[in-house]
């Protein structure tokens, strides 16, 4: 029979200890989630839950369980290695592609433009990709001609809304507040 993966119980100073680590607003974004999954599965969460809560897969949040249960808090640290960064195949760049340029909303998403964290936990979640890191994603959307926000880019882009039409005989509307407020004699 197979159990439930779980982890270990935690002790109150752990469990507080957890729960600074996912208020934090600073430090390491895989700290913060791999506490978060630690907490959930402590609060009695399943696996698949948890998973599905933190855009990953069941068999990631089992890895971080049973490595928080062997290394404790230790194993919430990521151990980052140099070296190349991954290469990804013709079909996962045309995914990838595909997907920043439509809409979150038709994916059935609450939001309505991409940032590269919701499009890369979407990638995830969507198993085009296994791991890719904010960076990496505008490197690659960069090289297949997407242009996507960063800090520099959001002056340069504008994408035409509500506000860019205009009702008809809102001209004169716009002419009269555009002109110098008249003087009385």
């Amino acid at each position: 029979m197979v159990h439930r993966v779980q982890v270990r119980p935690i002790s109150n100073d752990e469990g507080n200890r957890l729960l600074r680590i996912v208020r934090r607003s600073s430090g390491s974004v895989v700290t913060w989630r791999r506490a978060q999954m630690v907490l959930l599965s402590a609060q009695g969460m399943a696996v698949p839950q948890i998973a599905e809560v933190t855009f990953t897969s069941p068999d990631r949040v089992r890895d971080v369980l049973h490595n928080f249960n062997a290394d404790g808090f230790d194993s919430l640290k990521p151990k980052y290695a140099g070296g190349r960064p991954p290469k990804f195949s013709l079909e996962q760049r045309q995914e990838i592609k595909k997907a920043a340029l439509s809409r979150p909303t038709d994916h059935g998403l609450p939001f309505s433009t991409w940032s590269l964290s919701k499009l890369a936990d979407f990638l995830v979640a969507e198993g085009v990709v296994d791991d890719i890191s904010h960076e990496g994603l505008r490197t690659l959307l960069r090289e297949e001609g997407v242009s996507f926000p960063g800090r520099q880019d959001l002056e340069d882009q504008h994408r035409p809304g509500l506000r860019d039409q205009e009702e008809p005989g809102a001209g004169a509307l716009r002419d009269r507040r555009r002109a110098p407020p008249s003087r009385p004699r």
